[in-house]
């Protein structure tokens, strides 16, 4: 294969270890992005079923497609229906599901797209290019809302104080324009560490494009199609979407059944349809340095055992 992604996958070659690809399967990429990791996948002889809900990756990525000689197919959805786009594409079984949870570089590049703080453009924040942006939103939402979303999504501890002033400042249209009313809010001095602005844009971003509960069906989705002894693969950037990959994997592992003090025994009334998860990867000093976006990044990955899904119908139609 010829050609190069313009961006660096986080993980990488931890990635294809999880997968531990033998030529010949078939494996999903639910979050194509720049198509870093289809591209590898194929390298090591995967037959990639790609997907992306982002119009500008199915665009940008056909030049990845091609290069591929017929190893990669990518269409458009959302992973959370990865079932159901195989099955149109005649296919019932993976070996492999990888995602990268969250906004892609490429989105966080562009300013145009209003995803970052750092670049000002239209705010935004659509992955899909479809539905309400977030300056519609924000001009609408009642002040409880707001905090609600900056609160859950973005573990803002002051999202009362950061919503009055949004609601204060109406109509917001520009990325630039949120990021000085928040860090107005939060009493910001430049040369902090870290902008305070950081939380309320992945809480917006977060709660526009419901990433958490495409997650959530996404993961589903996989436990679906995977076949036994295929490999799930996630990688996610921040603790709300680790915390819900590791809940996933505990229960569906029985790793929960023992209970605690705090928590009361739970009965297993179904197999486990995976193995015990392997151990956590992060990034280590020399990816972090190459690829700051490392920092933040973990892997967890687990194998399928041959017991039946146990949401198999919301899997397989989601």
């Amino acid at each position: 294969m010829t050609g190069a992604s313009p961006h660096i996958p986080v993980l990488l070659a931890e990635v294809l270890d999880a997968l531990a690809i033998v030529p010949g399967e078939r494996h999903v990429d639910g979050t194509f992005g720049a198509g870093g990791y289809s591209r590898a996948m194929a390298e090591a002889g995967a037959l990639v079923f790609a997907i992306d809900r982002d119009p500008d990756a199915i665009a940008g990525g056909q030049a990845v497609v091609a290069a591929s000689e017929g190893r990669i197919t990518l269409v458009q959805g959302d992973y959370s229906r990865m079932a159901a786009l195989l099955a149109e594409a005649g296919i019932s079984e993976v070996h492999g599901v990888t995602l990268d949870i969250g906004v892609s570089s490429m989105q966080l590049d562009r300013a145009d797209r209003g995803f970052s703080f750092q670049n000002d453009g239209p705010l935004d924040m659509r992955m899909s290019q479809s539905g309400q942006t977030a300056a519609e939103w924000l001009n609408t939402a009642d002040e409880a809302e707001i905090a609600d979303v900056l609160y859950i999504y973005g573990e803002e501890r002051q999202s009362r104080r950061v919503a009055r002033a949004i609601v204060a400042a109406r109509p917001l249209a520009r990325t630039g324009e949120l990021a000085a009313v928040v860090r107005r809010a939060l009493g910001y001095r430049p040369g902090q560490p870290k902008d305070p602005s950081t939380r309320s844009f992945q809480a917006i971003r977060i709660f526009l494009n419901q990433e958490l509960a495409e997650l959530q069906a996404g993961l589903d989705a996989a436990e679906a199609v995977l076949a036994p002894g295929g490999r799930l693969a996630i990688v996610s950037f921040h603790s709300l979407e680790d915390r819900i990959v590791k809940q996933f994997l505990r229960e569906r592992s029985g790793s929960e059944a023992g209970g605690s003090r705090h928590r009361p025994a739970t009965v297993a009334t179904r197999a486990a349809t995976f193995r015990p998860p392997a151990r956590a990867v992060r990034g280590g000093p020399e990816e972090i340095a190459r690829n700051p976006r490392a920092r933040s990044a973990t892997l967890r990955s687990a194998v399928r055992t041959n017991a039946p899904a146990w949401n198999l119908t919301q899997g397989a139609t989601a």
